[in-house]
């Protein structure tokens, strides 16, 4: 599963830092934008059936790779 979290990061930032530093700050580097970080949920729902609702948390809770990944695998034991 965190493969293809990053998979999915590398495609959506266009960079392979999110694979090699999973603390980066995708937000405060400009990786994601908020038109960046709506795909980034709808892909996560696509990809893994997990619903995050943009309502629902904190851009700082999902604003690197690792709590990105952290998120979907809790998400994924509750379901």
């Amino acid at each position: 599963m965190e493969e293809n979290v990053l998979e999915m990061l590398v495609e959506l930032c266009d960079d392979e830092v999110v694979r090699e530093d999973l603390d980066v700050e995708l937000f405060e580097t400009g990786l994601i934008d908020s038109l960046g970080f709506t795909e980034l949920l709808v892909d996560i729902e696509d990809r893994f059936g997990v619903v995050i609702s943009p309502s629902e948390l904190e851009r700082e809770e999902m604003n690197t790779p690792r709590k990105i990944i952290a998120l979907i695998a809790q998400r994924s034991a509750q379901a």
